[in-house]
């Protein structure tokens, strides 16, 4: 079974509210062990004008992120052999990447888990489903600060 992990709003559809920008080239890394949303996701941003990278758990988003320094991440809680929380106390330990955004984009919705992820050092925690327009507002008040 497909679960949309966007929700669908009552207005016009979320993701032509945000113009493309011919300057908008910030390269975000797409931390999900599903192939599913990752390519929901790649869809919403790549329209953006977004560079996507993509990594299928918490371990291969830290190299990824050690090697190419995205602007943003955006990573998944529940993943194999690193779970969100683990990969972004990494990133956040290490001189190199210590300073990228981390968005935590993961059906875990309890209030504790919010809480647990801030402190390993998120930027920000949004609970699936997401509106492509909230999502796309986070990462651009990220890129803007």
């Amino acid at each position: 079974m497909i679960r949309n992990i966007f929700r669908k709003g009552g207005e016009q559809s979320d993701e032509a509210e945000v113009p493309v920008s011919s300057k908008t080239k910030a390269k975000i890394l797409v931390v999900d062990d599903s192939p599913t949303e990752v390519h929901i996701f790649k869809k919403i941003l790549e329209k953006q004008g977004y560079q996507i990278l993509a990594a299928k758990d918490g371990q291969e988003g830290v190299d990824i992120a050690k090697q190419e320094l995205p602007d943003i991440i955006l990573m998944d809680v529940v993943m194999p052999v690193l779970n969100g929380f683990q990969a972004t106390r990494q990133l956040k330990n290490n001189a190199s990447t210590a300073d990228i955004p981390v968005i935590m984009v993961t059906t875990k919705d309890q209030q504790t888990d919010k809480n647990w992820g801030m402190r390993q050092g998120a930027t920000e925690y949004l609970v699936k489903p997401v509106a492509p327009a909230e999502l796309l507002s986070k990462i651009r008040e990220l890129i803007n600060a």
